[in-house]
């Protein structure tokens, strides 16, 4: 049976982006900088893959949920190195490793509680927490949502968009929540977007798709990571176009950055 799993709408699809930085993430001055609005990965078409293999997943098995994503990052990088080096910069797949419980160190401070995977820029690693929530429903798209949306945090790191806006000097409180949306939706946006380019492969049902985008319907604010609906505008989004051209929320209205 299906469930809200309350718990994953709090870390996973509006997953925490840096460990332990009280700040969150940024806003750069204004006028957003270039790097941000023009940033040559908009412009380098689909994803450069169109098949994944999911690895089969039983419930409650910790070790085949981290089997599962270790394929789904070979998937990730698959689909976003032609992306990367196409738009001129340099491709590096990320760091990975899961844990059971909040706390462990990531590079970026500690494990935070009500997250779900968090990606640390200061060693390029995703650290994924494979709690007993997430693990009792293993065939829903969840683990998929997730992963994908912190690979789009890699990627903001390798094309300059973290570097732009984690430059905090004369920001204000507002500032700094507004640019922190915008990160977080753009990375909800990517995740959505590498789902949609290998979604015939899946062998899903429709459905699928859409309890996630449901489930991200019925979260919460907290003024960090974007408002339900704009979380799930993004991410159908990111799916309905299968590219990062369509991940620009530093050109979007206010409206769907709130």
């Amino acid at each position: 049976m299906r469930s809200p799993l309350l718990a994953l709408i709090a870390g996973a699809l509006a997953s925490v982006l840096f460990a332990g930085t009280a700040h969150a993430a940024p806003v750069a001055a204004d006028p957003f900088s270039p790097v941000l609005t023009k940033n040559p990965i908009y412009k380098t078409g689909e994803l450069g893959t169109e098949t994944c293999e999911e690895q089969p997943l039983q419930r409650d098995d910790l070790d085949g949920a981290r089997v599962y994503l270790e394929f789904l990052l070979d998937c990730l990088a698959d689909s976003w190195r032609e992306p990367i080096t196409k738009a001129g910069f340099t491709f590096k797949e990320p760091k990975f490793s899961v844990i059971s419980k909040p706390g462990a160190a990531t590079g970026c401070g500690k494990f935070p509680r009500g997250a779900q995977a968090v990606y640390c820029p200061n060693n390029k690693k995703i650290t994924f927490l494979l709690d007993p929530y997430i693990l009792s429903e293993p065939t829903e798209l969840f683990l998929m949502a997730v992963i994908a949306h912190e690979y789009g945090h890699h990627i903001q790191d390798l094309t300059g968009v973290l570097n732009i806006v984690d430059r905090y000097k004369g920001k204000s409180k507002a500032r700094i929540y507004d640019e922190a949306r915008r990160v977080e939706l753009q990375a909800e946006c990517m995740s959505g977007a590498f789902i949609g380019s290998v979604w015939h492969s899946l062998g899903r049902r429709d459905f699928d798709f859409k309890y996630i985008v449901q489930t991200a319907q019925v979260g919460f604010d907290d003024g960090i990571h974007g408002k339900p609906a704009n979380i799930a505008w993004w991410l159908q989004r990111g799916f309905d176009a299968e590219s990062p051209s369509a991940c620009n929320t530093w050109a979007a209205p206010k409206g769907k950055v709130r």
